[in-house]
């Protein structure tokens, strides 16, 4: 019984998720920390606000309603979600746009007449059926005219 748990927690992919999970809320406190230290009060700046809105409320009836705490929370997400695009996806995106250069094209294919399977265009046989589908409409002829021997002189 031990010996499955050890060999379950040793596998690849859950020791890779438990380091990117670790990393990620490694990560995840830099860019809130970043958030709360720079963006936010930039936003207050830009309102004419402290940047902390934790303090705004309403009441109803006698009960107050924190509506600021809500708009913190709401301004650090767009603004952490926007730091990890525009930090993070956008450059490892480009980045491995570059690393993977440029990708073949695409193989034409048509319509084996017999069997109707996908199959190359320039294909002299079908993989599926095996028949011959070299000069027939849609297929180029393959072997072309046989070539005549050079006059020996």
């Amino acid at each position: 019984m031990l010996k499955g748990f050890r060999s379950f927690l040793l596998r690849g992919n859950v020791v890779d998720l438990a380091v990117g999970i670790v990393i990620g809320a490694a990560f995840t406190a830099v860019v809130t920390g970043f958030v709360t230290a720079f963006l936010t009060p930039l936003i207050g700046v830009a309102t004419g606000a402290v940047g902390d809105f934790t303090q705004k409320t309403f009441e109803v009836a006698g009960t107050r309603f924190p509506y600021g705490v809500f708009i913190n929370a709401l301004i650090g997400f767009v603004l952490v979600a926007a730091v990890i695009y525009f930090v993070v996806v956008v450059p490892v995106g480009k980045l491995q746009a570059r690393l993977d250069g440029a990708k073949p094209a695409p193989v034409a294919k048509a319509d084996c007449p017999e069997c109707l399977s996908k199959i190359p265009v320039a294909a002299v046989r079908c993989s599926f059926c095996t028949s011959e589908v070299a000069g027939r409409p849609g297929f180029p002829s393959q072997g072309g005219a046989p070539q005549s021997a050079a006059p020996v002189l």
